[in-house]
């Protein structure tokens, strides 16, 4: 366990985000190597696959509820020096993790057809996303164990063993792509299928590897199967926390959809264009989101230790981090979006749409760092119904207006992305607004502009009560 109530808080931001965003960065280019070879499958593939992977966020929302509660909850209780705590909430949300992933295999065992008939433009992308997801299904649902692990390590301060975990599973998952997508080696291709059974055997050598490690070397928290007995009290906490921010991945889902809508009668060029520019978008997106990670259990240990000052400093190092990197990254996509984009596709239709959807989208990185930060925070805070309300706002200013304008005559598609540029600051500036307004509200007994008297031991533990009172559900 590693202490992030004391020490430099730029420097403890600076040794925590680079093993998360290698972990992250490992995980999109192995998304990205899959959609490379499926890629040479033709445009109903790559479209297919891209819309299929979209589903991937509802499920990803799902999983946010159990890793932002674990993250939230545990981070509070270590900063609490509240071992036993912080191990009943991680046991709790593993019991959890097991019983989402089974839902997750019937639901999509069921659902997958329908979601895609929903959302394809054709056929053939209708039988090419449902053939990838009914494989990819088993790695959705193992990751609801892989995500509490390694959000727990996270509330702790620990991130290497994660990322060391994910970039093993990723070298595996690439080392698989071309042999079950086109066949190298064996003459047998599965194509899109085995985009999806790839990363369902490596999902399930990262959920081996991280019991592994959990089981000879973590020591702050452990499975206890005396603890794996549901606690549906237990289960309210985590939930309470995490259900508003896995609200938002099923928004950001929603948003997805609603483009891949809009975009149906530009044909599956421009479908597969979009898959493509979100997929780079997102890996260079990374970096800030990786900042704000980093910073959210940094908060929540300070939160939970009854120093508002350090939570404070918190919140203004990792938007100013997130922002220069943002700049960074919005400058390399202006100039020189090519780069990023070469070898995903031999269509220029196809390209022609991801360019220009990454030069229009990346204007909004520097807003987007912001609303990273600003939802990290509220993660730390315990209080991550702000958050919903961010993303909601976003998507009935975007939706609305979009799905009009698709009905209008002369409709274009960079009117997409311009409404998409203008409703990413409006949620900048609401998040910013909102965490303004929490901070001042949680953190009035302990925020403070200089550095707060030292005090008696009898203070300290009334301090530490207080955010007990806070942190834990009440009734």
């Amino acid at each position: 366990m590693k202490d992030l109530t004391r020490g430099s808080i730029a420097g403890h931001i600076l040794s925590m985000a680079p093993p998360i965003v290698a972990g992250m960065v490992t995980i999109m280019i192995c998304q990205l190597v899959d959609l490379y070879f499926v890629a040479g499958l033709g445009d109903a593939a790559v479209a297919g696959v891209a819309a299929a992977g979209n589903a991937g966020f509802l499920i990803n929302g799902l999983m946010q509820v159990l890793g932002v509660g674990t993250v939230a909850l545990m981070a509070h209780a270590v900063g609490r020096k509240d071992r036993a705590d912080a191990n009943l909430v991680f046991n709790q949300s593993v019991v959890l993790s097991v019983l989402c992933g089974l839902l997750t295999l019937a639901a999509g065992s069921v659902l997958a057809r329908f979601y895609m008939r929903a959302v394809a433009a054709d056929a053939a992308t209708v039988e090419a996303g449902t053939t990838y997801l009914l494989w990819f299904m088993p790695a959705l649902a193992l990751q609801f164990t892989t995500q509490v692990m390694g959000a727990a390590l996270r509330a702790t301060g620990i991130v290497r063993p994660t990322m060391l975990v994910q970039a093993l599973a990723v070298i595996l998952n690439i080392a698989l792509a071309p042999v079950l997508i086109a066949g190298w080696g064996t003459g047998h291709a599965f194509g899109v299928a085995g985009a999806g059974l790839a990363s369902s055997i490596a999902i399930l050598a990262a959920v081996l590897m991280l019991l592994a490690y959990f089981h000879k070397f973590e020591r702050y928290v452990r499975f206890d199967p005396a603890q794996w007995r549901p606690q549906f009290r237990q289960w309210m906490r985590i939930l309470n926390v995490g259900l508003p921010a896995g609200g938002e991945f099923a928004i950001i889902f929603a948003w997805m959809g609603v483009v891949y809508y809009v975009l149906r009668d530009f044909g599956a060029a421009a479908q597969a264009g979009f898959g493509i520019g979100t997929r780079v978008l997102g890996l260079i997106q990374m970096p800030a989101l990786a900042v704000a990670l980093a910073a959210g259990p940094i908060a929540g240990q300070n939160f939970g230790a009854g120093d508002g000052r350090r939570v404070r400093e918190t919140v203004v190092k990792a938007a100013l981090i997130a922002t220069a990197i943002m700049i960074g990254f919005m400058i390399l996509a202006q100039c020189w979006p090519g780069v990023l984009l070469a070898g995903f596709s031999k269509d220029r239709d196809a390209m022609a749409v991801a360019m220009q959807f990454l030069q229009f989208v990346s204007l909004n990185l520097v807003a987007q760092g912001l609303i990273f930060t600003c939802h990290s925070m509220f993660q730390g805070l315990g209080n991550t119904r702000p958050v919903l309300l961010s993303s909601g706002t976003r998507l009935l200013t975007y939706a609305v207006p979009v799905i009009w304008l698709s009905s209008r005559p002369g409709f274009a598609i960079e009117q997409v992305w311009y409404l998409s540029i203008a409703t990413t600051t409006l949620q900048a500036c609401l998040a910013l607004f909102l965490l303004r307004r929490e901070l001042r509200k949680r953190l009035a007994t302990q925020e403070r502009e200089v550095a707060p008297p030292r005090v008696g031991a009898g203070q300290q533990a009334a301090s530490r009560a207080s955010i007990a009172a806070v942190s834990r559900p009440q009734g």
